[in-house]
């Protein structure tokens, strides 16, 4: 098995990349999605192992002592989320590249495991207003998560530097465009990422 590449895209909670992920999806039909493990409920209308493979806490903790995850965190108490070592190989294994959505801290990780393999992208919205006015249009934050995820996204918001491109969401084609065009450069390059 051959490894692949891998395309990692992370940013704060309503910044866009979940769409810029499918986006990029679309046009690439080298590239398959890695699906997240996650140790919360699932929701109607999810799929297990197409949306995430949802594990129970105790499971979860299992797989980490196992050393079966490329990354994971425990986003709040009890709450976790990371990739599964066998995303690796089940893609590789289909002569395909990776694409990942991740938050920022596991891209970043996934990045120092696989400098040679990775282009990471991170995903900024235009302000941090704008990022609000995103989240609550969703209609799915309460004031409490609302201030966390905006406290949160601050946080995240300070590394985006460490990764190989920032693209700014504010025009939702724009930025895809803008990603696509990254990765096609990256896939076609035999070398590392650079910023040309």
């Amino acid at each position: 098995m051959k490894p692949g590449k891998m395309i990692i895209v992370s940013a704060p909670s309503g910044a866009g990349k979940t769409t810029i992920v499918r986006g990029i999806l679309e046009r690439f039909p080298q590239l398959e999605f890695s699906v997240s493990a996650c140790s919360r409920a699932k929701r109607i209308n999810e799929i297990d192992g197409k949306d995430y493979y949802f594990l129970s806490p105790h499971e979860f903790r299992a797989k980490i002592d196992n050393d079966e995850l490329l990354e994971w965190e425990e986003v709040y108490p009890g709450s976790y989320y990371g990739t599964l070592k066998s995303e690796l190989t089940r893609i590789w294994s289909m002569g395909k590249h990776i694409i990942f959505d991740v938050d920022v801290k596991g891209g970043l990780n996934i990045k120092k495991q696989y400098p040679q393999l990775s282009l990471a992208i991170f995903i900024k919205p235009p302000d941090m207003e704008t990022l609000k006015e995103r989240l609550i249009n969703r209609g799915t934050e309460t004031a409490d998560t609302l201030k966390k995820r905006m406290e949160k996204a601050e946080y995240e918001m300070s590394f985006a530097e460490e990764y190989d491109v920032v693209i700014i969401n504010d025009i939702i084609d724009r930025a895809i465009n803008e990603a696509s065009r990254r990765v096609e450069n990256f896939i076609k390059n035999k070398q590392r990422y650079n910023q040309s």
